[in-house]
């Protein structure tokens, strides 16, 4: 009678441990900056947005790993207050992509349509902070 508790104090602890340590392994979030920019997910993937002298650069990150931006195509709505400005999203090299003649200022709001190879979509939002 006297192991009853015991074995349940003991069972109760393991699941608590499981269940914290589950939590960790399955968190997936947008990955750190890397070139000082503002970073959101979607489609599984990590965007980071960069201000640049002449425009905005991309960079599209797959679980750490630089993702081939070539077959990427679309393009970069920005909104700093009521000014409102377009430009198209071009494959740069490796994992960046770039928008030529967008203001990125503080508090801007932006948006990323993105086209796949396989027509699919991906819109990623960002707020320049």
């Amino acid at each position: 009678m006297k192991n009853k508790p015991l074995s349940f104090l003991a069972a109760a602890m393991v699941l608590a441990a499981s269940a914290l340590g589950a939590n960790t392994a399955l968190a997936h979030g947008a990955a750190e900056p890397q070139h000082g920019g503002v970073v959101q997910s979607a489609a599984d993937l990590s965007f980071e947005l960069v201000a640049t002298a002449d425009g905005a650069t991309i960079y599209v990150i797959d679980h750490d790993d630089d993702y081939d931006a070539s077959g990427l195509s679309g393009k970069l709505t920005v909104l700093n207050g009521s000014e409102k400005s377009e430009a198209e999203l071009k494959p740069a090299g490796g994992n960046k992509l770039e928008a030529k003649g967008v203001k990125l200022g503080t508090g801007a709001k932006v948006v990323a349509a993105l086209n796949t190879g396989s027509r699919k979509t991906i819109t990623v939002r960002f707020a320049v902070k």
